[in-house]
């Protein structure tokens, strides 16, 4: 008891209610109980001094205590158990207080008040500045040991064994408590001793900031010994060892990392005693925040802080704080992350299966030179090619997945597929060997990605880290991502050719499969034979006897011009890489059915491959039918079929098409135009067919004429059945063909010069061909040609009676209408004559234009103010 302290209960509770605070009797039985009914008034309410005279009477036995909290103006009591003193534990809260930079605030409190409690604890009161007392509150607490069991806490242990029987090393009172304070003595207590001020005393309590007291609490909470169970936010779950003793990621970072590098610029370590080390703010805030160390089953960090991102007063793992440090609490990414890094043994991989090895097989044939022999070691007949085991791609990651496949068609590894207005596309055939392509769609993609690609996702199993690859389908929006690109790094599909042709530089292209030099896929209609290095005069020869002589010898040609054309569209496809611009549409005409047309178009067929459609209703429904043959198909002949009898061919649509190297429309069923390069040959047939219009100009006539009534009846024809003899010599025929054209070019290429409007170019290679072949009649039907064109002829007709009735007198529509009634043209759908204005229409639709040699030239009449017309000869007419 100090000097300051006195015995006499009446005058102790005169200094603590002169100093602000609530007083209490305490009973002197031990229980330190209050000696009154109900001391819960006293909590809001301060005992009297009339109160005090009655409770403290000289000679009443008892003690006195202090109610802490709001009626005692804010004043709470750190207690420090007598537990605690004697293991050192005020000793150590000291030593942290001086270590973080509190101890200043610390001395501030040790001197303001203190109690020596009857059990060797010691008593501090502080006053809080701006904020409510708290309640009572145990900071830091241990588990008993065995020998300080009371027999009630035995019985308590046998009864639960897993109940915790705890010692309270510090707590605090504060709003709704009270404690004993000096100079209760005697049975007030059970071991009778009395309780001693130490230092200071009511008047002197120290007043703190909330800060301040935050960091004390703080502290005397990191001497508490109870373990903090981690929770499922900041621990991952835990899993079973790693076969072949690996380590995982998490594991190998909680043995090798160091506290200082994972809070680096959050916390900075203040003081260590022992295995624990203190933590402050980075930025030099005085107060311990946490700790590390301090466990003793593991080295955790423990925060009592909450204004850090960690949750307070939870323990964490080196893995898990930096789990949330840096990838906000997911533990997979973090191990992710560390992998990376180097933590971690490598994981095993559980591999996919090789893929069976997978054969596909090019045709061979023989050479049309009858001594040719296989070269050594090579089989006649089929040849095999072994396709290369199929990449594998690792899908598990979808940005991964897209670039892969990307990687893939860059590198060349997807054999088959191709680029070309529109997109992706692959090139296959349909059930008569009729070579297609297909744009491809999601689906499309998708398959063709199964069957080329072994894909695979990885799956990790969770509890041993085996990574096992797992074959997986890149997903439908994968393939629709990538289709939805604007460029794929593929090889442009350029076109389809079904024989050997002849590249822009005069070379042959003959291997079966893509072309990288002309962007063209062979897909032969039938079986290559291989042609010799160089084409001898015999073998130029064998290929004209079957082509001319036997072929085509006994088709009843009109003229030598009809045989002439039609070899030379026989020649074109051959031909076609090899010069630029379009080619007109070729007629085959005849005078009756069973003429020989169809055998004619059959050749084209067996040869190369063509694709019959219909003639259409309109030009819209002919429209369509163009660009489904163009986007779709890959014959390199398109044959218009069976036109009505007698018809007048007279489309613009046809037009357009025969002019255009191009062909640009809208695909059916889909929003986008496309464009394709327009490099088929077109052929239209029928009997007594015309042309009108501009379609006149864009066509070559083969015209054939039986002479005889039945002419399907005919018989002994050279190589008897056309048909029978096709189908077992079509891959003869390509080969003298294609023989045909190398003769040409080894004797130089020449071209005789042809005028043939859009079509000059073609007309004058084909011309320099046939010369070379010794096959006349070249174009040397163009007077007939004029008879074909239905326009042409009827308004040659007319220019010639207007001529022979007004000469070059100028006259007007009207005249000529009402002078030359049977020679006017006559409307095209009602065949009625026309009407002055109609013919005025006609008249300036067609100035300027020649019909055989004449033509009309409109006159303006200035004083009449009309159009008055007259006709001119050519002015090398005749000659």
């Amino acid at each position: 008891m100090t000097d300051e302290q006195t015995a006499d209960l009446r005058a102790a509770a005169a200094e603590l209610y002169d100093a602000g605070l609530c007083v209490l009797p305490i009973k002197a039985d031990g229980s330190k109980a209050p000696a009154v009914r109900s001391w819960t008034p006293y909590k809001v309410e301060r005992s009297t001094p009339a109160e005090h005279d009655d409770w403290f009477r000289a000679g009443r036995p008892g003690g006195i205590a202090v109610v802490y909290g709001a009626v005692s103006g804010g004043v709470e009591m750190i207690e420090f158990e007598g537990l605690a003193v004697r293991e050192g534990v005020l000793t150590e809260v000291t030593e942290i207080m001086d270590g973080s930079g509190l101890g200043e605030v610390w001395n501030t409190i040790r001197t303001g008040w203190a109690t020596e409690s009857p059990s060797g604890g010691v008593h501090y009161r502080v006053r809080v500045d701006g904020t409510p007392a708290q309640p009572n509150t145990k900071l830091a607490q241990r588990l008993a040991k065995l020998e300080e069991y009371t027999p009630e806490e035995r019985q308590r242990v046998a009864e639960k064994p897993g109940a915790r029987i705890l010692r309270v090393l510090i707590e605090t009172r504060g709003e709704g408590g009270y404690g004993l304070v000096e100079p209760s003595g005697g049975p007030v207590h059970a071991s009778g001793r009395p309780y001693v001020r130490l230092a200071g005393g009511p008047a002197t309590i120290p007043t703190i900031s909330a800060d301040d007291m935050d960091a004390v609490r703080a502290v005397c909470r990191m001497v508490d010994e109870l373990p903090k169970p981690e929770s499922p936010k900041t621990a991952p779950k835990a899993s079973a060892p790693m076969p072949g003793g690996g380590v995982r990621p998490g594991e190998d970072f909680e043995a090798r990392a160091d506290w200082a590098d994972i809070l680096q610029g959050l916390f900075r370590p203040l003081t260590t005693r022992g295995s624990t080390t203190y933590w402050g703010w980075a930025d030099g805030a005085r107060g311990v925040k946490a700790t590390t160390g301090h466990a003793s089953d593991a080295d955790r960090l423990f925060v009592f802080t909450t204004s850090s991102v960690f949750q307070a007063e939870v323990p964490y793992s080196k893995f898990a704080a930096y789990a949330l440090l840096n990838h906000n609490g997911n533990h997979s990414a973090a191990a992710a992350d560390l992998r990376r890094q180097g933590y971690g043994s490598a994981p095993e991989r559980r591999r996919l299966a090789p893929a069976r090895p997978v054969e596909s097989f090019v045709d061979g044939s023989a050479a049309l030179d009858p001594a040719y022999e296989p070269e050594e070691g090579e089989e006649r007949g089929r040849h095999l090619r072994a396709v290369p085991s199929r990449p594998e791609l690792d899908i598990t990651n979808e940005v991964d997945a897209i670039d892969g496949v990307l990687g893939l068609m860059s590198a060349g590894h997807l054999p088959d597929l191709y680029k070309r207005s529109g997109g992706p596309c692959w090139v296959h055939h349909d059930d008569s060997g009729n070579p297609e392509v297909r744009q491809l769609g999601t689906d499309n993609l998708r398959a063709y990605l199964a069957e080329h690609l072994t894909s695979y996702t990885i799956r990790v199993d969770p509890k041993t880290e085996i990574e096992t690859e797992e074959r997986e389908l890149l997903m439908p929006k994968t393939c629709g991502t990538i289709l939805g690109r604007k460029d794929w790094p593929l090889p442009p599909l350029r076109g389809i050719v079904t024989s050997p042709v002849i590249r822009p530089d005069g070379t042959l292209l003959q291997a079966p499969g893509y072309d990288a030099a002309t962007g063209l896929y062979l897909h032969p209609r039938v079986a290559l034979r291989r042609l010799q290095a160089e084409v001898t005069e015999e073998s130029l020869a064998k290929a004209k006897d079957i082509v001319l002589h036997q072929m085509l010898a006994d088709f009843p040609w009109e003229k030598p011009s009809d045989r002439a054309h039609y070899l030379g569209a026989l020649l074109t496809p051959i031909l076609r890489p090899y010069f630029h611009g379009p080619t007109p549409m070729f007629i085959l005409s005849s005078t009756t059915s069973g003429a020989g047309k169809s055998l004619l178009k059959d050749i084209f067929k067996y040869a190369y491959g063509s694709s019959d459609t219909p003639w259409p209703e309109n030009d819209t429904e002919l429209r369509k039918s163009i660009t489904t043959q163009l986007y779709t198909t890959g014959q390199p002949v398109v044959v218009l079929d069976n036109l009505p009898n007698g018809y007048i061919i007279k489309s613009p649509v046809l037009s357009a098409l025969l002019t255009a190297e191009t062909w640009g429309d809208r695909v059916l069923g889909a929003s986008a135009s496309v464009t394709m390069p327009n490099d088929r040959l077109w052929i239209l047939t029928g009997n007594g067919l015309q042309t009108g219009g501009d379609n006149g100009r864009r066509a070559m006539w083969v015209r054939i004429n039986p002479n005889v009534p039945d002419p399907d009846q005919r018989d002994g024809f050279k190589v008897g059945d056309l048909r029978p003899w096709l189908r077992a010599n079509a891959s003869t025929v390509v080969a003298a063909l294609v023989t045909m054209v190398r003769a040409w070019l080894a004797a130089g290429a020449k071209t005789v010069r042809t005028r043939k409007g859009d079509y000059s170019e073609w007309a004058s290679l084909m011309a320099g061909l046939l010369d070379f072949l010794g096959v006349p009649g070249w174009m040397a039907d163009r007077d007939d040609a004029m008879k074909q064109d239905s326009e042409t002829a009827e308004w040659a007709a007319f220019l010639i009676a207007w001529n022979e009735k007004f000469g070059g007198q100028t006259i007007t529509a009207g005249q000529a209408a009402s002078s030359l009634t049977d020679s006017v043209p006559r409307h095209p759908k009602t065949g009625e004559p026309p009407t002055a204005n109609a013919l005025g229409s006609w008249l300036k639709a067609r100035d300027g234009r020649f019909f055989g040699k004449i033509r009309v030239v409109r006159v303006w009449d200035s004083h009449k103010c009309q159009n008055q017309w007259r006709i001119e000869a050519h002015e090398q007419a005749g000659q």
